[in-house]
């Protein structure tokens, strides 16, 4: 059978295409299709990536089909949470807002459109380019996605931020592409009568997101260009080692 395996990020770089075709026996593993490409160039970077199987998290032990999208995911750039309150006081069906946008982000449009007469507060979450890294002087950023599959990670992080905390609206829109020092690379807006859970929300997407959601970062510097570490991926989404290896 044939699968397209998408490689991201560093893995891009290591693997010199964002795409390659593989052929392997009918009814092979993840385990064993990372076991297939363990022996070339992107073998050191394998450890700890996420794998997605049609634009979902899958594990070692998920059996591929012909014409599976199979996308290598190196982790992505970047408490004890309250259950939702009871009596939501708004009438309005859960609103999430949620973009992918290679232009830049208009913060103000997006707070205005966001507020409601309803609401107590609006709490915004607006994270910028800074012009260092470690000391480092930074020139600009390249962001990247695996735009399908964010899409939908994002989508479902702003339902689950509605329900989880009781707030009333949740926006989240990232920016891809080149950007330079000041510009807006995520911006995120909670909505909500009151403003300890529109507090809590934001805080629980922006962690969540730099955790979970397929977007990489490429810092190109005075005297380099790298792509950031990410954070490891949460437990039940990385594919362990003795996964890789024995595909339980």
């Amino acid at each position: 059978m044939h699968v397209t395996v998408h490689h991201f990020g560093v893995l891009k770089d290591l693997l010199g295409a964002s795409a390659s075709a593989l052929e392997l026996p009918d009814g092979a593993t993840v385990s064993e299709l990372l076991a297939r490409l363990r022996g070339g160039p992107a073998a050191p970077a394998l450890s700890g990536i996420a794998v997605s199987v049609n634009a979902e998290y899958a594990t070692g032990p998920k059996v591929l089909r012909d014409g599976d999208e199979v996308g290598l995911l190196p982790p992505v750039s970047g408490g004890a949470s309250p259950t939702a309150a009871n009596g939501h006081e708004s009438s309005d069906k859960p609103s999430p807002f949620i973009s992918l946008t290679r232009e830049a982000i208009d913060a103000e449009r997006l707070i205005a459109a966001a507020k409601r007469d309803e609401d107590g507060a609006v709490v915004v979450f607006d994270g910028i380019v800074r012009n260092n890294t470690r000391g480092r002087m930074t020139l600009y950023l390249d962001y990247e996605a695996y735009e399908e599959m964010a899409e939908k990670q994002m989508s479902e992080l702003a339902l689950e931020a509605i329900t989880r905390f009781g707030v009333r609206s949740a926006t989240i829109v990232h920016r891809l592409g080149r950007l330079v020092v000041g510009e807006t690379s995520v911006l995120i807006v909670v909505a909500s009568a009151h403003r300890a859970q529109a507090f809590e929300a934001s805080r629980w997407l922006i962690d969540t997101l730099k955790k979970t959601v397929p977007i990489w970062k490429k810092e190109t510097f005075v005297d380099a260009a790298v792509w950031a570490a990410g954070e490891p991926f949460p437990a039940g989404i990385a594919v362990a080692a003795a996964e890789d290896r024995h595909g339980a």
